[in-house]
């Protein structure tokens, strides 16, 4: 099951297959007109979504899909009618395969009842194509309602479908670059329009791991915050791309390779041009935020002057608007994260706090992504003698396929943390634990530097394993301590949970393969 930030994560992966597919990924967004309220008895079980979609004459299609985003298993069958007489005359509408039938403007679709917990149950996909003489600002909505067998009462839901003037938008498929820990290297991000249609102004995302961060911050550009995207932006460039024209940014653009960045590594990310229009689309899909972040205050990122068009305009071909990127740091500079235990003693029955992590003694950052600089992952295996009765949320039982983030009862967690982890900070995992034997019974915490199977060793492996201590039948407890002394305050943000990415983001080159939730983890400088 992915959460609605797993889908925001997805969709800064793949932006070029995305904007043709991601309809089919749901998001939270507020819809742009959404119906009546339903009864309460069907109403209260189903969040629905559906995207909205702008194509064109010549254009791709798109999809569309009816979410229900519940987080609660909803057993049952449902029906879904889809009306789709307020866009029938430009725009073509066909179910993707699902149990529809078809009444004039009425498509009647039956969906029966999914074996699984019913998160983010999809209901209907719909492809969505311009017929060949729609025109420009033609809008309409499609219209949904669902009923459920067994229950009273029906909802609706609805989704608008427009067209926009198509122009075709093109960029080079791959950008090499090269330099040490510190450098500041050039990126001539470039733009085509290969249509014949002049494409007024243009956006650019880019999206990358740790080591692609920009040189300056542009006022027309805006940033994200934090451990999940603080390395994408978007761009606002004003231009007008006539017929076979081709612009690049100006020549102040770049990157800056991170002093501390973990070498000889590579580090890899995207850019992808869009549309005004597509663009906003896109971030409704992505469930992006309406603003990324805080703009630039470095100047202005300029291609050329703007001339004015009226209509909305969406691209016929993005599957070329995309550029993957590779940065590989030259150098050699590693880190050592030693694995950092914990000594604690209690009555048996007690429940006491138990405090494990590891300390990055640098010069690298970790977690910082890419092929040669390692994730750290921390295999906490807890004495026979205690019971877990509180976990981390970012830790997770070994042998629980599901991965339950937090889940009690476990012996063996495997627990992991977002962000990168600069020289000097600490990591903390803290556990509540209860303990049921009397005597010394030892653990042990055991570090993964790495992704999975590779093994990137650090420059101290010897210290990677540190030993529990639980000392059983003392007078009262004491919780919290860890294998250089003493408890840490608590620092850091909340963070959305993404568990089991790991495949995917290595080979997406942007490095890294788990974010975990990190409410009572500590970062510690």
């Amino acid at each position: 099951m992915l959460t609605h930030s797993t889908r925001r994560w997805l969709a800064g992966l793949g932006v070029a297959g995305a904007f043709v597919a991601a309809s089919a990924t749901p998001a939270s967004a507020t819809p742009a007109s959404a119906a009546p309220a339903a009864p309460a008895a069907l109403a209260e079980n189903l969040d629905l979504y559906a995207n909205n979609v702008i194509v064109a004459p010549g254009g791709i299609e798109k999809w569309v899909t009816l979410f229900s985003l519940t987080t609660e298993r909803q057993p049952g069958d449902y029906t879904v009618k889809v009306d789709r007489s307020k866009v029938d005359g430009f725009a073509e509408v066909e179910d993707s395969g699902e149990n529809c039938t078809e009444s004039g403007a009425i498509l009647t679709c039956k969906v029966e009842d999914q074996d699984d917990d019913g998160t983010y149950l999809s209901l209907v996909s719909l492809f969505v194509r311009a017929k060949a003489d729609a025109k420009p600002d033609q809008k309409g909505e499609l219209s949904y309602t669902i009923t459920t067998d067994g229950k009273s009462g029906s909802v609706s839901y609805s989704s608008t479908v427009e067209i926009g003037e198509g122009v075709d938008l093109a960029t080079n498929e791959s950008l090499e670059l090269k330099g040490a820990p510190g450098a500041t290297l050039k990126a001539p991000f470039q733009v085509t329009n290969r249509g014949e249609v002049p494409a007024k102004n243009a956006v650019l995302y880019v999206v990358g791991a740790d080591g692609l961060q920009p040189s300056k911050r542009y006022e027309n550009c805006e940033y994200t915050e934090g451990p999940l995207h603080d390395f994408a932006f978007a761009c606002r460039l004003d231009a007008t791309i006539g017929k076979s024209a081709s612009f690049r940014l100006d020549d102040s653009f770049g990157f800056t390779v991170p002093a501390d960045s973990w070498a000889p590594n590579t580090f890899g990310g995207f850019s992808t041009w869009f549309t005004p229009a597509d663009w906003d689309e896109y971030r409704s899909l992505a469930e992006l935020p309406a603003k990324l972040g805080p703009n630039g205050t470095e100047g202005e990122l300029k291609l050329e002057p703007v001339a004015n068009l009226r209509s909305p305009q969406t691209d016929v071909n993005p599957l070329d608007n995309s550029t993957w990127v590779d940065l590989q740091v030259t150098g050699d500079q590693r880190a050592d994260v030693a694995a950092r235990g914990a000594t604690v003693t209690g009555d048996v029955g007690a429940t006491i706090g138990l405090t494990v992590g590891y300390v990055n003694n640098g010069p690298a950052a970790v977690n910082t992504g890419g092929s040669g600089s390692p994730w750290i992952g921390t295999t906490v295996t807890l004495p026979k003698g205690v019971t877990a009765v509180r976990a981390p949320e970012n830790c997770f039982d070994s042998e629980d396929d599901e991965w339950e983030p937090g889940k009690p009862g476990a012996r063996v967690y495997q627990c992991f943390v977002d962000g990168s982890i600069k020289k000097g900070e600490k990591v903390d995992y803290e556990f509540q634990v209860r303990i049921d034997q009397a005597g010394e019974q030892a653990g042990e915490v055991k570090l993964r530097t790495g992704y999975e199977e590779t093994e990137i060793k650090d420059l101290n492996p010897a210290n990677d394993t540190a030993q529990i201590l639980v000392n059983g039948g003392g007078n009262g407890g004491s919780g919290g301590g860890d294998g250089d002394g003493g408890s840490l305050p608590i620092t850091g943000q909340s963070t959305g949970l993404i568990a089991g990415l790991g495949a995917l983001l290595l080979a997406a080159g942007v490095g890294g393969y788990l974010v975990a939730k990190r409410r009572r983890t500590r970062f510690v400088a």
